[in-house]
């Protein structure tokens, strides 16, 4: 299960080498789903972007929080039921999918449905949060509070997520990651006996994979930095961490813990007074991989993120490390 943004590209470019490495895990015989909590786009449309950056995709391939969002709804209200939406193509197309009847006047509806959408109105916002008020149900596609665009983050669903449940006093059920539904849909859709779950981010895919109970792998080309994989509690953590998707064709050997260091492939972390020092050499995930171990020793014995200051990432590539 791979999410989109800083795992597949970035920035609307795959990340180098990507496209080959999925070729790779489909030859091995292993099912793909690609994963987003972004609910304006149908899932023809992100295979469709997917296949323009070289990346083979189908739409049975995508699952989106527009579409976990649908299944609960269909769940609870049966289909034909009547939806008031707020959001875009992607969450409509959702909703008809699952025979359920997206309205965007208020006639008779059980629920309310939101997703992303840029041309959600604000006098519709103020209609749906009054009626939510007053006792209709809620479900959000997700709750991320930013988007990336072309000119930068910018506020995401959430800041409507969190202005229609701050004025009604009432939290939303869920749908996209690190919720359960959006996990089990997919799941429950591509199939397989042994869920992998790879991302980029700690609150949203590696939170996701902890709450439905599967493996995770974070790979660091998108937004975690090492100031935020130290600071990780238990919840956040990822079964194996690797600097790049190559991490899903080798070996994850636990670094070793002797003498309150952590040493792997050539690398020794240690915590002295506070502060996290790394000495040695050899590939960037095992630097990844000794930082997470002795930092997280220290979080969970000292009750505070390891001092960082000074400490830099290896930047050689990974075909320089393996010589």
């Amino acid at each position: 299960m791979f999410d989109l943004d800083g795992v597949v590209y970035v920035s609307g470019h795959a990340l180098d080498g990507v496209p080959e490495r999925l070729e790779r895990v489909r030859a091995a015989g292993v099912h793909l789903a690609f994963v987003t909590n972004n609910a304006s786009r149908t899932p023809e449309q992100v295979a469709q972007h997917l296949e323009e950056l070289g990346v083979r995709a189908e739409a049975k391939d995508v699952v989106t929080s527009a579409q976990a969002a649908a299944r609960l709804l269909v769940e609870r209200f049966g289909a034909g039921a009547r939806i008031l939406m707020l959001g875009g193509e992607g969450l409509r197309s959702a909703l008809e999918a699952e025979g359920l009847v997206p309205l965007e006047e208020p006639d008779d509806v059980v629920a309310l449905a939101s997703g992303y959408g840029p041309d959600v109105r604000w006098r519709d916002i103020m209609r749906a949060a009054t009626l939510v008020r007053d006792g209709l149900p809620y479900v959000a596609s997700n709750t991320d509070h930013t988007i990336p665009t072309s000119y930068g983050l910018a506020p995401g669903h959430g800041v409507l997520v969190g202005t229609i449940s701050g004025f009604a006093g009432v939290e939303p059920v869920v749908a996209g990651k690190p919720a359960r539904p959006l996990m089990e849909e997919t799941i429950r859709r591509v199939g397989g006996s042994r869920p992998l779950m790879v991302g980029d981010r700690l609150d949203t895919d590696i939170e996701g994979a902890h709450a439905v109970g599967v493996d995770s792998l974070l790979v660091m080309t998108g937004v975690t930095h090492l100031v935020d994989l130290v600071a990780a509690g238990p919840h956040l953590r990822p079964t194996y961490v690797a600097a790049d998707m190559e991490g899903l064709f080798e070996a994850h050997p636990a670094p070793a813990w002797a003498e309150a260091a952590a040493t792997l492939g050539g690398w020794r972390a240690i915590v002295e007074e506070g502060r996290l020092h790394v000495e040695g050499s050899g590939s960037s995930s095992d630097w990844w991989r000794v930082v997470a171990v002795a930092a997280w020793r220290h979080l969970d014995d000292a009750g505070q993120p390891v001092d960082i200051e000074g400490l830099s990432p290896p930047v050689a590539s990974e075909a320089a490390a393996r010589g």
